[in-house]
């Protein structure tokens, strides 16, 4: 069977071609009855308008795109399932597309993107989201923009966001609350702001509780199973070794779950392990793991639909704030004397 025609949805449903296309474009002005009856004809007839039709009338593409930078697959998995389904309640095809922040062709491969398929409408996730020649090109294409988590040029676009460093923060209180004074810590990539706020948080909680900072108890990571893998190892070879070691993300506190094995250190015992984000590693790894939830695939759905707010009515609100939750696990527990 060749592809139906808006003809055929016109003919079945009794309805002229324009109405078909009104109804189909959520357009005003066509009764109940009658958006009902085209809407269930389309269906039955497995009617799927075409989009490059669509863009060369002079309509919506009903295509959006997400760009994205993250060594963490299990982030950028609930982002992009988070951003989809809501994409997809209003039946509106969601595009992804990686960009690496370093690589001199992040902006022509953004742009090109917009150019090529004509979308409604750009996500920029972390740390694309706070890259100022990005955000400049997208406006000058006069494309709508929200962006997920931005540190920084908080006035360039709508954001959606949750506090890093305040759920940094109370990650290290509560472990500081444990009996845990020499705590480690592992800070995320580099180009990403968060990484700075958690880092941020962990010192913030230090000083409240009048804890010296000790920066051998800090090392780099980059958010990957691997640099958590090598932060472990160096914090765990330490002659005064921390009792505690809280890392910026999931995987890289799994390469310190890794790393306490190699050395046959007993968790919780003798050592205590926390994350951030809780994705399904957490609850896989062993001892399962004490994290911060962040809610990603819930940032991913709202910044779908800050941005069809701003395709559909030109606003929305400046910036949308999600909460955290600190999940307690077997990773974590009383300090050994």
């Amino acid at each position: 069977m060749g592809k139906v025609t808006i003809n055929e949805v016109s003919a079945a449903a009794g309805v002229s071609i324009k109405t078909v296309s009104r109804v189909l474009n959520n357009e005003p002005n066509v009764r109940p009855e009658t958006r009902q009856r085209v809407k269930q004809v389309a269906e039955e007839l497995n009617y799927r308008p075409s989009q490059v039709a669509r863009t060369l009338a002079g309509r919506r593409s009903h295509q959006i795109a997400l760009a994205y930078d993250n060594p963490s697959a299990n982030y950028v998995y609930h982002l992009q399932m988070g951003a989809y389904e809501r994409a997809s309640q209003s039946n509106f095809r969601l595009l992804f597309q990686p960009c690496a922040i370093n690589d001199p062709n992040t902006e022509a491969n953004v742009t090109a993107l917009i150019d090529e398929t004509h979308v409604d409408g750009v996500i920029l996730s972390p740390p694309v989201a706070e890259s100022p020649v990005v955000i400049e090109a997208i406006a000058r294409r006069n494309t709508p923009l929200v962006r997920i988590a931005p540190g920084s040029l908080h006035d360039a676009s709508p954001y959606v966001y949750q506090d890093d460093e305040e759920a940094s923060r109370e990650m290290t209180e509560y472990l500081v609350a444990l009996g845990h004074q020499r705590i480690g810590f592992i800070c995320g990539h580099p180009d990403h702001v968060a990484s700075h706020s958690r880092l941020a948080g962990y010192k913030r909680a230090l000083e409240a509780h009048r804890l010296t900072f000790e920066p051998d108890l800090v090392v780099s990571g980059r958010f990957s199973f691997e640099s958590g893998l090598d932060g472990g190892r160096k914090l765990l070879t330490q002659a005064n070794r921390p009792s505690a070691i809280f890392a910026s993300n999931d995987d890289m506190a799994a390469g310190v779950l890794m790393a306490a094995h190699e050395l046959s250190l007993k968790l919780p015992e003798q050592l205590s392990v926390a994350g951030f984000d809780d994705t399904e590693l957490a609850d896989s790894v062993w001892p399962r793991l004490t994290t911060i939830r962040q809610p990603t695939a819930a940032m991913g759905a709202a910044a779908v639909e800050m941005l069809l707010e701003l395709i559909e009515t030109g606003k929305t609100d400046p910036k949308r704030k999600l909460d955290y939750r600190l999940i307690r696990r077997a990773s974590t527990g009383p300090v050994s004397h």
